[in-house]
């Protein structure tokens, strides 16, 4: 493993990679300080120079974070093209692969604890990422009929929830050892049934 520390000359960002890796492996809740100043190859109290605690630490990953999820999800959506639901699906799909690339992110996004608006740059960061999946659960609703165009907010939310449920049961470990669908799979199906419930598209029946 390559030393980090003061030769890097950011210690800010080492500190991050070193937290990135610890909750790679442990989850955001399962490191100290002091080993991610270990693991950046620093003394114990080097960290405290640039965050207040694990806390500030997770929370600045998380702003990364949401900074590149925000860049996946507006390359995938492409301004909704070719059509609003291929582009919808697209912005699922970088959903899953986000997760899978970027575990530490996720978990320190997701699953650490840390509310979104512990910082302005956090929630900032947070909002960028909703709006780019408001805006293509607003695009693709636009298409129904008003009695049955559900609002964007809850669309986006719905999609969202069903994302993130698809990450934590079955985008980790071996693939396909909880289900015989790659998660993919899995959400475009999902999806398929939520649009059907809408009305949006026909039944296969």
């Amino acid at each position: 493993m390559a030393k980090r520390g003061y030769h890097h000359g950011n210690l800010r960002q080492a500190l991050v990679e070193a937290a990135l890796e610890l909750i790679a492996e442990t989850g955001p809740q399962g490191f100290t300080m002091a080993e991610a100043a270990k693991r950046a190859d620093v003394s114990a109290a080097a960290p405290y120079r640039h965050f207040t605690g694990r806390e500030e630490l997770i929370i600045e990953i998380a702003r990364q974070g949401f900074d590149l999820f925000s860049d996946l999800l507006e390359y995938a959506y492409k301004d909704g093209q070719p059509s609003p639901l291929v582009a919808f699906e697209a912005v699922g799909r970088a959903y899953l692969a986000f997760a899978r690339k970027h575990p530490g992110h996720y978990a320190a996004m997701f699953e650490s604890g840390v509310p979104v608006n512990a910082s302005k740059d956090l929630a900032a960061a947070c909002a960028r990422a909703d709006n780019v999946l408001l805006r293509a659960a607003a695009d693709l609703s636009a298409r129904m009929p008003p009695d049955r165009r559900p609002p964007a907010t809850m669309f986006a939310a719905h999609v969202t929830a069903l994302s993130h449920g698809i990450v934590a049961l079955y985008a980790r470990g071996t693939p396909g050892a909880r289900a015989p669908f790659t998660p993919e799979e899995l959400l475009e199906s999902g999806v398929g049934v939520y649009l059907r419930g809408l009305g949006f598209l026909e039944s296969d029946t």
